[in-house]
C-alpha cells in the first residue's frame, strides 16, 4: 500500500527504478495473493507505467501476462489499476503485439460492461490504440465487439463514452470486413447522426474521422451520399474547434470521390474551404488544401469555382508554408486552376513564380514533383517563362532533374519542355547543364521517360546553333531564324561557346563561324529575344516567312492540357505561302537604279556604301548591350528570293531556281576537276582579317564551298516556306535534302504514294536534284 501510494511521486518512480524492485512487484500479482494485494502491487504499476523506462521492465519482467490476467478480477480497483497499466504499456508497438498472443481483446471487451465508467473509458481508450493493429481488428471483430460498440453509441446515458467509442470505430472501419459489418447493424448511420447532431466537438471530430474513413469504400461513399452527409460535413467546417475543421475537411476530401459528392461541394462546401486556407492553425490550412486539391482535379467547374472564391491568393500564400503538406496540396490546386488560360493569367498576375522559388528549393521530393508540375501548367507563355527566369527559377528547376525519384524527374523534365518553348529559355536552359542532364538521363532505360526525351528534343529545337553541332541535322521543320550560327561539329557533352563570346575572340586559324542574320545590329533586340523582323540598316524590316510564323507562335500560347494529352515534341510544318514585304530603303534602292536620275542614284549608292559597312564584332565595351553584326547582303538576298521565286508555284522550279542562285552568289558553278582551284579558303581568311573576327556573315562569302552553299540555301528556303533539311557530312561537306512527291505516281490507286528525298546540287550542277535510295552509295557518288 505504501508503495502504491508513493509511486505517483516522480521522485519516488526513480528511486524505486534505481532499487530495482518490479520483479518483486510483479510477483504480488500471482493468483494466490490477496486482492488487497492485487489492488495495490497493480496500482505501483499503474503509476510506474507512465513513464517509458518503468514500461520496459515491466514487459521485460512479464508483466504483461498477469495484468491480463487480473482484467477478470472480482475487484473493480484490481481491474481499474490493471487496464490503466495496460493502456499505458501498450502505447509501444512491441507490448501491442505481444497483446495479440496473449488474446487480451476478450476480457478488455468484458469491460465494457462494467458499472463504472471509469473502467470502460480506460477499456475503450485501450482498444482505440491497439485496434490501429490489423491482428486486433480482427479479434474485435471475431469477439462481437463491434456490437458491443454500436450498443453504446445508442445508449444516450453513455454519452461521455462517445468520443473514445467513435475514436475505436473510425479504426474498425479500416478493415474490410469490419466495415460491411458495421454497415450492416446501421453504424454508419449513426456515425452520421452523431457529426450532425452533437454539439461536442470532440464528438463531431472523431465522427467525421470515422465517416472519412468509412468513404475510402465506394459503397460507403454512395451510401454516404444518399444520407446527404455533404450537408453535413460542410456544417463542420463552420464549427470552433479546429480539430473538428481538420476531420471534416478530410472526409470531404474522401467523399470526393464520388462525382455526385463533387458536383455538390461546387456550390457548397468550396467557399467555406476557401477561408479556412486564411486560418492561423498550419493543420487546418494543410487539411483545406487537400480537400481543394481532390475536388479540383479533373473537375474544371470545380476550380472555377475555388478562383471565384477568391482563391488565388490565399493558395500562392500557402506556397511560403513549413508544412510540406500543404504546399503540395496548393501547388496542385494552383495547377488544376492553370488548365483553363483565363484561370492561368489570374494566377501570373498574383506573381506565382516568385512564390514557387521555395518550393522548387524544398527538401520534399513530393513537394519537388508538384512544385514543377505547377511551373509545366503556368509557366505557358513568354512573359511568365521571362518572370520565371528573372526570379532564378531556372536553377532549382534543372537541378530537380538529376532527382532520383522518378515523378521529380519526370515533373522537372515536363517543366523543362515547357520553358524551352523559345530560344532564349532553351540558351539559357542549356548553360545551366539542362541538355546534359537530360542526354544521361535517356541513356539510362530506367531513369528515362517520354517527358525527358521531349525536353532534350524542345531543347535541341528551339537552340538550333547547338543542335547543328552536335548532331549535325536540322530538319525541314527547324527553322533557321536570325542569330543562327554554325560554329561546327563539337562532341556530346561540349558547351557551345556563346556568339558574343566567339565574336570578340581575335581571329585565328580555326575554322570561321558562319552567321545567319538579317538585323541590323544598331536598332534591333537580341535575336535570341523575338524572331521578329525589325529595321535593317539599309531600310524598313523584311517579314520574312519565318519572323511570321514565329510571331504567330509566340502569340499563340503553349496550351498545358494539350501537353498533359502528348508529351511530345511541338513541329511548326513549313507554311505553303509567305507575305514578305519588301524594305523600303532597299524597294527605293532598286527604283531608283531603273528609273531615276544618275544624281539620285549616285546619292542612294552612297547612302547603301555607308549603310552595308558591318559594325565590327570586336568595337566597343564587351559589358555594353550587344547584337550581332548585321548582314546587309543577306538581306537582299532575302528580299531577291521572295520577289522572284516565291510567286513560283511548282515546288521542284522553286528548288532548282533557288539553288542556282545560291550558287551563283557562292561562286557559281564549280567543275569537279577545278574544286581544288577554287580558293575559297583565301576568301574566307580575308573576310575573318577585315572583321577582325571568326564571326562571319553568311551573306559577305562570295567564294562558298558545300557547306556554306548548303547553308545559305537551308537559310534562304527557310524564309520563303520551301520545306529541306541540312546535313552535315565529312569533310566540310554538309547538303541539303527535299521531299518531292513523285509526278507518275500522282493519280496511283490507293492514295497519293510518300514522297521521295532528294539531294540539292549547289556546286557541280547547280539546281541537280539526286533520288535518295541507298544513302552511303548515292551520297560517295554526289560527293
Amino acid at each position: 500500500m505504501i508503495f502504491g501510494i508513493l509511486a505517483s511521486n516522480n521522485d519516488v518512480k526513480k528511486l524505486l527504478r534505481e532499487l530495482d524492485v518490479m520483479h518483486s512487484v510483479i510477483a504480488q500479482l500471482a493468483p494466490e495473493e490477496e486482492v488487497v494485494i492485487h489492488e495495490f502491487a497493480s496500482l505501483c504499476l499503474a503509476n510506474m507505467s507512465a513513464e517509458y523506462t518503468s514500461k520496459v521492465q515491466i514487459f521485460e519482467h512479464g508483466g504483461l501476462e498477469p495484468l491480463i490476467r487480473l482484467l477478470s478480477s472480482p475487484d473493480p480497483d484490481v481491474k481499474k489499476n490493471s487496464i490503466e497499466c495496460i493502456y499505458n504499456l501498450v502505447q509501444d508497438f512491441q507490448c501491442r503485439a505481444t497483446l495479440h498472443e496473449l488474446n487480451a481483446i476478450p476480457p478488455i471487451l468484458d469491460l465494457l460492461k462494467s458499472e463504472y465508467p471509469i473502467i470502460q473509458l480506460l477499456a475503450l481508450k485501450t482498444l482505440g490504440v491497439v485496434t490501429y493493429d490489423k491482428e486486433s481488428r480482427t479479434m474485435l471483430r471475431e469477439n462481437q465487439g463491434v456490437d458491443q460498440l454500436i450498443k453504446i453509441l445508442e445508449t444516450k446515458e453513455w454519452n461521455d463514452l462517445h468520443v473514445e467509442t467513435l475514436s475505436v470505430v473510425a479504426n474498425c472501419l479500416e478493415d474490410m470486413d469490419t466495415m460491411v459489418l458495421i454497415q450492416q447493424t446501421g453504424g454508419l448511420k449513426k456515425l452520421l447522426s452523431f457529426a450532425e447532431n452533437s454539439t461536442i466537438p470532440d464528438i463531431q471530430k472523431n465522427a467525421a474521422k470515422a465517416i472519412s474513413k468509412a468513404a475510402s469504400d465506394s459503397e460507403n461513399r454512395k451510401l454516404f451520399h444518399e444520407q446527404e452527409v455533404e450537408k453535413c460535413l460542410v456544417a463542420l467546417l463552420g464549427s470552433e474547434s479546429d480539430g473538428t475543421k481538420i476531420a471534416a475537411s478530410q472526409a470531404i476530401s474522401a467523399m470526393s470521390e464520388n462525382a455526385g459528392s463533387k458536383e455538390f461541394f461546387n456550390n457548397q462546401g468550396i467557399p467555406q474551404l476557401i477561408q479556412l486556407l486564411k486560418s492561423d492553425n498550419e493543420e487546418v490550412r494543410e487539411a483545406a488544401a487537400l480537400a481543394l486539391a481532390n475536388l479540383t482535379t479533373c473537375n474544371p467547374a470545380n476550380a472555377n469555382a475555388a478562383a471565384e472564391a477568391d482563391g488565388i491568393e490565399p493558395l500562392i500564400n500557402i506556397l511560403s508554408s513549413k508544412r510540406d503538406g500543404a504546399v503540395a496540396n496548393a501547388a496542385t490546386v494552383l495547377t488544376n486552376m492553370a488548365m483553363q488560360e483565363p484561370l492561368r493569367v489570374n494566377i501570373q498576375s498574383h506573381d506565382i513564380m516568385h512564390a514557387l522559388i521555395g518550393p522548387l528549393h524544398s527538401a520534399n521530393t513530393v513537394v519537388q514533383s508538384k512544385a514543377a508540375l505547377t511551373v509545366a501548367a503556368t509557366a505557358c507563355d513568354a512573359e511568365a517563362r521571362t518572370e520565371l527566369r528573372n526570379a532564378g527559377g531556372l536553377e532549382p528547376l534543372v537541378e530537380l532533374l538529376r532527382s532520383k525519384n522518378d515523378e521529380v524527374r519526370k515533373n522537372a523534365s515536363w517543366a523543362v519542355m515547357v520553358c524551352a518553348n523559345e530560344e532564349l529559355m532553351a540558351v539559357e536552359l542549356c548553360k545551366l547543364g539542362a541538355l546534359d542532364i537530360l542526354e544521361e538521363i535517356n541513356l539510362s532505360v530506367s531513369r528515362k521517360n517520354k517527358f525527358s526525351e521531349a525536353a532534350h528534343n524542345k531543347l535541341l529545337n528551339n537552340h538550333l546553333s547547338l543542335k547543328y553541332s552536335q548532331t549535325g541535322y536540322l530538319s525541314s521543320s527547324n527553322i533557321i531564324s536570325d542569330g543562327f550560327y554554325d560554329y561546327g561539329r563539337i562532341n556530346p557533352g561540349t558547351k557551345l561557346p556563346p556568339l558574343k563570346d566567339l565574336a570578340f575572340q581575335e581571329p585565328s586559324d580555326l575554322r570561321a563561324i558562319l552567321l545567319v542574320n538579317s538585323k541590323s545590329s544598331e536598332v534591333s533586340p537580341p535575336a535570341s529575344m523575338e524572331d521578329k523582323s525589325s529595321d535593317v540598316g539599309y531600310g524598313r524590316s523584311i517579314s520574312s516567312s519565318s519572323s511570321l510564323r514565329r510571331a504567330s507562335k509566340e502569340k499563340t500560347n503553349y496550351h498545358f492540357s494539350a501537353a498533359f494529352g502528348s508529351p511530345t515534341e511541338e513541329k511548326s510544318e513549313p507554311a505553303s505561302g509567305r507575305n514578305t514585304a519588301l524594305g523600303k530603303g532597299t524597294a527605293k534602292e532598286k527604283a531608283s537604279r531603273k528609273g531615276r536620275g544618275k544624281k539620285e542614284e549616285e546619292k542612294v549608292k552612297e547612302e547603301e556604301e555607308v549603310l552595308a559597312v558591318p559594325k565590327l564584332p570586336g568595337e566597343g565595351n564587351y559589358d555594353k548591350e550587344w547584337y550581332p553584326p548585321a548582314d546587309s547582303d543577306f538581306c537582299v538576298y532575302v528580299y531577291e528570293v521572295t520577289k522572284s521565286i516565291l510567286p513560283i508555284t511548282n515546288i521542284k522550279e522553286q528548288i532548282e531556281v533557288l539553288a542556282k542562285y545560291v550558287a551563283e552568289k557562292m561562286g557559281g558553278k564549280i567543275p569537279k576537276e577545278k574544286l581544288h582551284d577554287f580558293g575559297w579558303e583565301l576568301h574566307i581568311s580575308e573576310l575573318k582579317y577585315q572583321l577582325k573576327s571568326n564571326v562571319v556573315p553568311i551573306g559577305q562569302i562570295k567564294k562558298g564551298t558545300f557547306y556554306h552553299r548548303a547553308l545559305l540555301f537551308k537559310a534562304l528556303a527557310d524564309k520563303i516556306g520551301i520545306g529541306c533539311s541540312l546535313v552535315r557530312g565529312e569533310y566540310g561537306r554538309a547538303w541539303n535534302e527535299v521531299k518531292l512527291m513523285n509526278e507518275s505516281r500522282k493519280g496511283a490507286i490507293g492514295g497519293l504514294p510518300p514522297p521521295e528525298v532528294y539531294i540539292v546540287d549547289l556546286m557541280f550542277h547547280p539546281g541537280g536534284l539526286m533520288k535518295l535510295r541507298s544513302r552511303d552509295a548515292d551520297l560517295y557518288r554526289f560527293l
